[in-house]
């Protein structure tokens, strides 16, 4: 026990940092563990925003957040996109030993990050009550909620930040600062929607100033950092200026994961649009159980991460067998925790979804939800593992094409035939999540066995 606190507080501190050399089983805890802590600190930001809005201003308030968050889902899927693009490039320029190059992706990342976020931020703050106006907002909430949506497309900077620094970390392999950024900004945007909100009554427009200015000091920390020395990374002042060559690497490699992220979030639009036909309560059961979902997925997401940047370290240090037996160790612990959840969630379904609403109808979808999607749960740890694996070899194309055909040509047709043409009803969809996922998932583990992200150059 002792031994495991020890190796729990070495990940936390982030002590070792090149992970092509150390026992697999200790590079994936090693890696594991803050990335994991970062996926539930990211997470908290829309909770605890959520939670002061809906309390504390009220429905309008809710309303202009939800609005702002759907249009504020396209820039996050491509601070996602280059997030995924800075792992695989600095984990690699890492593995080779090239600390000088490291830091060279390192400033083009930060360069790149604050153009997008300035014309992102420029755009949003000119046409904010356009934006609420597009997404059906009413001329009283665009009155009342226009400030929010000023402020929080002015922090874009910070928000792509936030995302591309901590991808570039995790790459370096320095999970740990990354994590701490993540927990230190959401500690800050607390403590101000507490005071803001509830104490100065400053209404929607204090969760904004919150949000960003927890973000911010996020970023702050994470390139102060970053500029007190990596061990991996040599960053000179001579390396901000554009180099064409890693901003091409890092809008290629980008692009497919931006895509990845846009497929997904789409299928799910879709999917909600079949469920609305059946009636409010079936899309709150559904909505309820996706939540739950989620946040047990968000330790495998970190997991994946860490096999994102085991490959890529890997790669560029010339250990391709390395690089895969990584793989397929973190997809077999991801497995064993899915399985575990999946039991638990079949078994304890009913008890987990009255936790956030007693009505019997929207408990009962929650629970055919929970139980049937929980089947694909095996599916999914090897699914997700192997997805991230090729990511961080910099094939992002891959898993972009992937997604495209599971998701909208299998997921969605088998969610409508299932649901309306075969009357399934509502599980006719649950069925199709399970089933779609679990077809990605095959279609990975032979993409991934035929071993051509081996050569991938990045």
């Amino acid at each position: 026990m002792r031994k495991f606190f020890d190796l729990l507080m070495q990940a936390i501190r982030g002590e070792e940092q090149n992970y092509t050399e150390v026992n697999i089983n200790r590079a994936i805890f090693l890696l594991s563990v803050p990335m994991i802590l970062e996926m539930v600190g990211e997470s908290l930001f829309a909770i605890v925003d959520a939670f002061f809005v809906a309390r504390y201003v009220g429905i309008e308030g809710v309303a202009t957040v939800g609005l702002t968050e759907s249009v504020l889902t396209l820039i996050y899927s491509v601070a996602i996109g280059l997030s995924m693009a800075a792992t695989a490039i600095v984990a690699r320029r890492v593995g080779e030993g090239n600390k000088k190059e490291a830091g060279l992706a390192m400033a083009q990342v930060i360069i790149m990050s604050v153009i997008f976020g300035i014309i992102v931020g420029i755009l949003g703050f000119v046409f904010a009550e356009d934006i609420l106006r597009l997404m059906g907002g009413d001329q009283h909430l665009i009155d009342k909620g226009a400030n929010f949506t000023q402020i929080i497309f002015a922090s874009s900077p910070s928000i792509i930040l936030l995302y591309t620094l901590s991808g570039a970390l995790r790459g370096a392999g320095d999970a740990s600062t990354a994590m701490r950024s993540v927990i230190l900004a959401n500690f800050i945007n607390i403590g101000m929607d507490f005071l803001l909100i509830p104490v100065m009554g400053m209404g929607v427009e204090g969760a904004a100033i919150a949000t960003t200015i927890g973000r911010t000091i996020g970023v702050i920390y994470q390139l102060y950092a970053i500029f007190k020395g990596n061990g991996n990374m040599q960053i000179e002042k001579s390396q901000f200026a554009p180099n064409a060559e890693v901003m091409k690497s890092l809008i290629s490699i980008g692009a497919g994961g931006t895509g990845q992220f846009i497929i997904q979030s789409a299928s799910w639009i879709f999917l909600t649009r079949i469920l609305s036909s059946f009636g409010s309560d079936v899309v709150a059961g559904y909505t309820i159980a996706i939540r739950i979902i989620v946040f047990t997925i968000l330790p495998s997401w970190g997991m994946s991460n860490a096999a994102s940047t085991l490959v890529g370290q890997n790669l560029g240090a010339g250990k391709p067998e390395r690089a895969e037996a990584s793989v397929w160790r973190v997809a077999l612990y991801n497995m064993i925790f899915l399985l575990f959840v999946g039991i638990v969630f079949s078994v304890f379904a009913k008890e987990f979804i009255s936790i956030f609403n007693n009505d019997p109808k929207v408990v009962d979808v929650g629970i055919v939800c929970l139980q049937i999607i929980c089947l694909g749960y095996v599916f999914f740890g090897y699914g997700m593992v192997i997805g991230q694996a090729l990511n961080g070899a910099g094939d992002t194309r891959t898993p972009t094409i992937m997604n495209l055909i599971c998701f909208w040509a299998i997921e969605i047709p088998l969610a409508y035939i299932f649901a309306k043409t075969l009357n399934w009803g509502p599980s006719g969809v649950f069925w199709s999540i399970a089933i779609a996922e679990s077809i990605l998932a095959v279609i990975g583990i032979f993409v991934f066995r035929m071993g051509r992200w081996k050569t991938k150059q990045v």
